[in-house]
């Protein structure tokens, strides 16, 4: 189960995007990982689940200047392009479902954090994998971050798929050269710990 449109516009009616688990004030970690591959400005990156996409408005701010974020909830894009004002029209903002994704770009990264895991039945993560293999250019990275089998079995009321680091790893080894692939703890708004197994992966 991965919930739908209106499950998901339901959460981000119901929630301010700070009350969210995933929230964080600075996506430092993701940050990092990214200015560590030394990708030119104009490199084409995209955030999937990116929501009120703080991590867009970051990389705004370091002068990126080709992003995309793509959400199913077309109601959280909103929030995000009216807290942005004038900045929104820098990004390239998609209302899809990751699983029913036609990529018109072949990114040089592709980011996902914490939406992957919510891709439970074998099709649809088939399908995930299938759109990233076409989206991901030759070259290209892949950011991708799960619950660990440590971490919650549930996220907003839906049950998620857990990855160990050796199961992400297989999972995206035909096509994808794991570069790094570890565990970290996210804190949550409240203070609870979540693990995460966390890759960056190079196509092939």
């Amino acid at each position: 189960m991965k919930g739908d449109k209106n499950y998901w516009e339901g959460i981000y009616e119901s929630k301010n995007f700070e009350e969210t688990s995933w929230y964080q004030s600075e996506p430092e970690f993701s940050l990092n990982i990214i200015e560590s591959l030394g990708l030119p400005h104009e490199a084409a990156i995209i955030d999937i689940g990116g929501g009120d996409s703080i991590l867009a408005e970051a990389l705004l701010e370091r002068d990126y200047e080709n992003l995309s974020v793509l959400d199913i909830a077309a109601n959280v894009i909103d929030r995000a392009k009216t807290r942005l004002g004038a900045n929104a029209s820098k990004i390239d903002w998609i209302v899809s479902d990751v699983t029913k994704f036609e990529a018109s770009t072949k990114y040089d990264l592709w980011h996902d954090r914490v939406t992957f895991h919510f891709l439970t039945a074998e099709e649809a993560v088939q399908d995930y994998l299938k759109i990233l293999q076409k989206a991901v250019k030759s070259g290209g990275y892949v950011f991708l971050a799960t619950f660990s089998e440590n971490g919650p079995e549930k996220c907003s009321g839906l049950p998620i798929k857990q990855y160990s680091s050796e199961e992400m790893t297989r999972l995206l080894a035909p096509h994808f050269e794991a570069l790094s692939v570890r565990n970290i703890d996210h804190v949550t708004p409240w203070g609870a710990k979540q693990n995460l197994t966390v890759g960056l992966f190079q196509k092939k």
